[in-house]
C-alpha cells in the first residue's frame, strides 16, 4: 500500500538528502582539506616536486656511446621525452588514462568510486598516470584497506601539485622514468628496452612498446619471459586500445597482434654482461673518489653512487671490449682441454709438492667454509661438511653446470681452472680500450688486471736491454751465448738455460731477445748493472717492487697486467710513459662536471733508445719466440712483443706492441704450483700469445675502429744513430779494428 507524501514532507525529505550530500561533501572536503596539511601524513615539499626523489642507476659509457653497465639499487635510468619514442606514449595513454591530456591530475569521472571499489575488496583502475606517478616517487602502495585510502587522498593532492608544477609532456616522461618493469631489477622505459629489446626507447615498435606498457599494471603475471602467453594477451589488449584511440589502424593493430614476442632478452646483472671485471675495479675507483674529494650534492649530502644517476665516462671502446672476450673465451677454452688431458690419470697429491695445503687454504678461504665458521661449526663438523655431496653450480667453458659432489671435490676443480688476463690500450693517449680481469666473473671475482700481481718471466728482459741500448750497445753487437756469473750481489748467480733452446755460438743482442736468451741476457745485466735496470722499470710505472738484484733481468719480480702493458707502451710512444687510463670524467644526472682525469705522462726513455726497442721486439716475432704470430696466424704487419715463461712453466705471458694499441695477456693457475708439465705447452707462445692473435685479428678486420696495420712504428725527428743493418754494423767493427791496429791500440 503507497502512501502519499505531502508537499511539505517531500520538502522536508528534500532537505534532509540534501543536508546528508552537502555534510558528505563537506566532510570530504574537510579530508581533503586535512590531507593538504599534513594531517595524514607529511607531503612532498614544492622543492620535493620540483626535484622527486628516486633512486636512479648511475651508467657507464664507453667512448663510441655505449652503456656498459650501471652501478644501481634500482636499475634505473632517466631518459628525456625526446628520447621517447611516440608509440610509448600513445601506447601509456590509450591504455591507463585516455584523458590524460585532458584532466588536472584527477579524473572526477571515476575518481569517487575507486574508494568504494577499495573498500569492499575489488580492484578497479582508475589513477590517472599523474596520480600513478604521484604513488612512484613519494610512497608505497600498500595492502593495507583504511592506509589505502589515505594514500589515495594524499595521491590526489600531489597529482594536483605535480600537474601544477610539470608539463604533460614532463609528467609522462617523469611516469616512464620511475615504473616498475618487473624482474631482473629493471626500472624506467630505459632499463626495459635495454633489458627486454636491446634497444633503446626511442626505437621501441608499436608491438614492442604496447608489450612494455602492457606489464606496468601487472609486471610479473605480465611477465614476457616467466609467462609468455599472458605477455602476449597484454600486448595485443594494449595494440587493440591504441586503435580504439585512433593511435593505429585497424590492419595495423591486427598485424602487430600477429608477431611473435621477438623479444632480445638482456638481463642487467652485476656478474653479466661485457667487462664485469672492469666494472667492479672501476666502481672501487669512483666510490673512492666520491668520498676523498668530499663531493656533496645542493642539499649537502654526499652523492650516492647506486642511487644518484652519475655518468661515468670511460675510455673502453665497446667493440674492442667484445672481441677481448670472444679471443679469452675462444682460445681458454681450447686451452683448457690441453691443461685437463695433461693431467689425465696422474694424481695431483703425488704429482704437486703440498697438494693437501694447497686444499685447505682454498678451504679455508671459500665462502661455505665462512659460513661453516659463524655457525659456530667445529673443525670435524666443517670437514665432514666438505666431504659430503651438496648441490654445486660449476663454471665450465661450456656454460654453468648444476651438479652434486664433495664440496672439497669442487675445490680440486677450481683450483684446475686456468686463468687469464688481458688489457689493450692505446699507447699515445693511455687509454684502455679493452680489459678482461679473468675467466667467469660469477665465480671468480678476483680481478688479474690491476688487482693481482704475478711473476713476468721474459717480459722483463727487454727492460735490461734498453738500458743497455741508452748506453750505447748496439742491437748488432754480437756476444757469446755462454754462463756468465754475476758476483757482489749475495750469492753469485748466473742463470739455467734450456738446452733444447739454447742458440750455440756469437748471436747478436736482437736475436738474443727474439730467441729470449738467458746467458745473453744475464752477460748485459753484468754488463749495465741492475741499478739502473730497477730505476728504468719504476719509471716504466711499475708500481710493485723491483729490487735491484741480478734476477729482476729474468724476470723474478711480480707486476700486475696493467702495470706491465703500461710499460710497454713506453717502447711505442717514443719513450713517453703515459698513465693507463681509463675513467675519464664524472658528470651529475643533470651534466655537472664532477671530476676529470688528467693522466701523467712521465719521460721514461730517451727517443731513440725506445724506436731501437721497437726494433729489437720486432724481432721476436719475425725470428723469435713470437713467430706463430706470423706462421700460425697471418699477421704481417709491424708488431713487436715478448713471450715470458716463469719458472716451471707456471705464468706465461704475452705483450704485443704495434704504433695504435699495446695488449698484455696472462694465463696461469691460481696457485703457482699447478702448471703444464712441459715447456711446450706451459710456454707464454702457447698460453697467452694466442688470445693476443685472436683478438688483433678482429681488431683489423673492423676498419671503422681506425687501426690500421700498414704503419711502422714512428722514427724520433732528431733520427737515429745507432746502426740496425747488422751487416752494415759489421763493417763498421771490422773498419774500426783495422783502424785500431794501425794506430797501435
Amino acid at each position: 500500500m503507497s502512501v502519499k507524501l505531502t508537499v511539505p514532507e517531500i520538502r522536508s525529505y528534500n532537505a534532509l538528502i540534501w543536508k546528508i550530500a552537502l555534510g558528505f561533501l563537506a566532510i570530504f572536503i574537510v579530508i581533503i582539506a586535512l590531507t593538504a596539511f599534513g594531517a595524514f601524513g607529511p607531503l612532498p615539499s614544492f622543492r620535493d616536486l620540483e626535484n622527486p626523489k628516486s633512486n636512479q642507476a648511475s651508467e657507464i659509457l664507453t667512448s663510441d656511446n655505449h652503456v656498459l653497465g650501471t652501478y644501481y639499487v634500482q636499475n634505473r635510468s632517466n631518459v628525456t621525452y625526446k628520447e621517447i619514442s611516440p608509440n610509448v606514449i600513445h601506447a601509456l595513454i590509450a591504455t591507463e588514462d585516455n584523458r590524460f591530456m585532458n584532466h588536472s591530475g584527477i579524473d572526477f569521472g571515476r575518481a569517487f568510486t575507486i574508494i568504494f571499489y577499495n573498500l569492499i575488496g575489488k580492484k578497479q583502475g582508475g589513477s590517472t598516470i599523474t596520480q600513478q606517478l604521484a604513488l612512484n616517487l613519494f610512497s608505497e602502495r600498500s595492502h593495507d584497506r583504511l592506509t589505502r585510502v589515505k594514500q589515495k587522498l594524499q595521491e590526489w593532492i600531489i597529482a594536483v601539485r605535480l600537474e601544477r608544477n610539470y608539463t604533460k609532456e614532463e609528467i609522462l616522461t617523469m611516469y616512464l622514468n620511475t615504473v616498475d618493469f618487473g624482474a631482473y631489477n629493471t626500472f624506467g622505459i630505459k632499463s626495459a628496452a635495454r633489458t627486454y629489446f636491446n634497444t633503446t626507447p626511442a626505437k621501441l615498435t608499436p608491438d614492442q612498446a604496447a608489450l612494455l606498457v602492457g606489464m606496468v599494471n601487472g609486471p610479473g603475471v605480465y611477465s614476457p619471459i616467466r609467462h609468455p602467453d599472458n605477455a602476449i594477451n597484454r600486448r595485443n589488449f594494449v595494440l587493440r586500445r591504441m586503435a580504439e584511440e585512433n593511435y593505429l589502424s585497424e590492419g595495423q593493430a591486427e598485424e602487430f597482434k600477429s608477431k611473435p614476442l621477438g623479444l632480445s632478452f638482456h638481463p642487467t646483472d652485476h656478474n653479466e654482461g661485457l667487462a664485469t671485471y672492469f666494472r667492479s675495479v672501476l666502481k672501487k675507483d669512483v666510490q673512492k673518489i666520491l668520498t676523498d674529494q668530499d663531493m656533496r650534492k645542493s642539499d649537502g649530502t654526499p652523492y650516492d653512487l647506486d642511487r644518484d644517476g652519475l655518468r661515468i665516462y670511460t675510455t673502453i671502446n665497446y667493440t674492442m671490449q667484445q672481441y677481448a672476450e670472444e679471443a679469452q673465451a675462444a682460445y681458454m677454452k681450447d686451452l683448457q682441454q690441453q691443461f685437463t688431458q695433461h693431467w689425465r690419470g696422474r694424481s695431483l697429491w703425488k704429482a704437486v709438492p703440498d697438494f693437501q695445503m694447497l686444499l685447505n687454504q682454498g678451504m679455508k678461504r671459500s665462502d661455505r667454509y665462512r659460513s661453516l665458521t659463524l655457525q659456530g661449526k667445529t673443525d670435524e663438523e666443517i670437514r665432514q661438511d666438505f666431504n659430503t655431496p651438496a648441490n654445486m653450480n660449476l663454471f665450465t667453458w661450456h656454460g654453468n653446470v648444476d651438479t652434486t659432489m664433495k664440496p672439497i671435490d669442487s675445490i680440486v676443480y677450481c683450483k684446475m681452472l686456468l686463468r687469464n688476463a688481458m688489457m689493450s690500450m692505446d699507447p699515445s693517449t693511455g687509454y684502455v680500450k679493452a680489459w678482461v680481469g679473468g675467466i667467469n666473473y660469477e665465480h671468480f671475482k678476483y680481478d688479474q688486471v690491476k688487482m693481482g700481481t704475478r711473476q713476468v718471466g721474459s717480459t722483463a728482459k727487454p727492460f735490461t736491454y734498453a738500458v743497455a741500448i741508452d748506453n750505447g750497445f748496439s742491437p748488432c753487437m754480437r756476444v757469446n751465448n755462454v754462463p756468465d756469473t754475476i758476483y757482489g750481489y749475495g750469492k753469485p748467480w748466473c742463470p739455467g738455460s734450456d738446452p733444447s733452446e739454447t742458440v750455440s755460438g756469437m748471436i747478436t743482442l736482437r736475436k738474443a731477445l727474439a730467441r729470449s736468451q738467458n746467458w745473453v741476457t744475464a752477460h748485459v745485466m753484468k754488463q749495465v748493472t741492475p741499478e739502473p735496470v730497477a730505476q728504468l722499470i719504476k719509471k716504466m710505472g711499475i708500481t710493485s717492487d723491483v729490487p735491484a738484484y741480478p734476477t729482476i733481468c729474468l724476470g723474478t719480480f711480480n707486476a700486475s697486467v696493467i702495470d706491465m702493458t703500461g710499460a710497454y707502451s713506453v717502447f711505442a710512444n717514443e719513450g713517453l710513459w703515459t698513465e693507463p687510463t681509463y675513467l675519464l670524467r664524472i658528470e651529475d644526472k643533470n651534466g655537472n662536471l664532477l671530476y676529470e682525469h688528467k693522466p701523467r705522462v712521465v719521460q721514461a726513455m730517451n727517443p731513440q733508445t725506445a724506436y731501437v726497442m721497437t726494433y729489437m721486439l720486432k724481432g721476436v716475432v719475425d725470428e723469435g719466440t713470437g713467430w706463430r704470430l706470423r706462421s700460425k696466424y697471418g699477421l704481417r704487419n709491424p708488431i713487436g712483443g715478448k713471450t715470458g715463461t716463469t719458472q716451471n712453466n707456471s705464468d706465461g705471458w704475452f705483450i704485443g706492441i704495434t704504433p695504435q694499441l699495446v695488449t698484455g695477456v696472462w694465463t696461469g693457475a691460481e696457485d703457482r704450483a699447478l702448471h703444464f708439465r712441459s715447456t711446450r705447452l706451459g710456454e707464454g707462445a702457447n698460453t697467452a700469445l694466442p688470445i693476443f692473435a685472436l683478438y688483433m685479428k678482429k681488431v683489423y678486420e673492423n676498419a671503422g675502429l681506425g687501426v690500421k696495420k700498414n704503419i711502422d712504428f714512428a722514427m724520433p725527428k732528431n733520427g737515429v744513430d745507432i746502426t740496425l743493418d747488422c751487416n752494415a754494423y759489421t763493417q763498421q767493427q771490422q773498419g774500426t779494428a783495422e783502424v785500431d791496429s794501425k794506430l797501435g791500440f
